[in-house]
């Protein structure tokens, strides 16, 4: 949707040094994908960070934990950066050595509120 992509480039702009970002369901389904480094899978990454957190969301698994609201798995040369926008849908973000990751955390959590209202 060019709403969401519109969106997402503005998200990008503001944090800086995103490699790639996309808004995904829960399942692992990326909704809409923004990407400039052609070598990254994105929608491979996405399936697997959404996996681990339905894993730690599942109150059998440890139900002190709830809802994960947002985290960050830091590799060689990668980061990658998640938030919730609602309880179905995240904002990932795949970060260079360079970003600022407390920049990349605030933006995403602020773009909570613009993302949010048409998500519900």
């Amino acid at each position: 949707m060019q709403v969401f992509d519109e969106r997402l480039q503005a998200l990008e702009e503001a944090i800086g040094g995103v490699l790639g970002i996309c808004l995904v369901a829960r399942d692992g389904i990326c909704v809409q994908v923004r990407k400039s480094a052609e070598n990254l899978d994105l929608e491979a990454l996405a399936a697997e960070v959404l996996t681990l957190v339905g894993r730690i969301s599942d109150p059998e698994h440890d139900p002190s934990v709830g809802r994960v609201r947002g985290f960050s798995i830091a590799g060689d040369g990668l980061t990658l950066a998640v938030a919730a926008v609602t309880p179905t849908y995240y904002l990932l973000a795949a970060l260079d050595d360079e970003t600022r990751l407390g920049r990349a955390r605030f933006e995403l959590r602020r773009a909570r509120l613009v993302f949010e209202p048409d998500l519900l």
